[in-house]
């Protein structure tokens, strides 16, 4: 996929919230999950194997549908997002990181999230 310019960016994260919520609250199902039946944990309202074998599945289907849109799922604990795109002609990630409003961050391509800086 192409790159995509800052207001794409931003209309693709916006279609993909509902999306990248759904994320969120499944991975956090996952972890109950898995951790009663990994480790026989306590017992959780939310089920057994059963009900983390379906979780898996959907989280999977889901972060699929976030990287045929051409973003890239960088993390998922945190959720990380980055769009690649252009600025001055040098690539960069637009990046988005779970609990931000917008689409407000990018770094370097070759730099990652530690060369993090607000857009122009």
């Amino acid at each position: 996929m192409g790159l995509f310019t800052v207001s794409e960016a931003r209309e693709e994260l916006q279609r993909l919230r509902p999306v990248l919520e759904e994320i969120v609250a499944l991975r956090a199902d996952a972890a109950e999950l898995g951790a009663v039946i990994g480790a026989g944990g306590p017992p959780t309202p939310l089920g057994g194997m059963p009900e983390w074998k379906a979780a898996t599945a959907r989280l999977d289907d889901l972060m699929t549908a976030v990287q045929q849109t051409g973003a890239v799922l960088k993390s998922l604990a945190p959720l990380l997002v980055d769009f690649p795109s252009e600025i001055d002609g040098v690539d960069v990630d637009l990046c988005w990181l779970e609990g931000e409003d917008g689409l407000n961050w990018y770094h370097r391509s070759d730099l990652g999230f530690a060369g993090r800086r607000p857009m122009p």
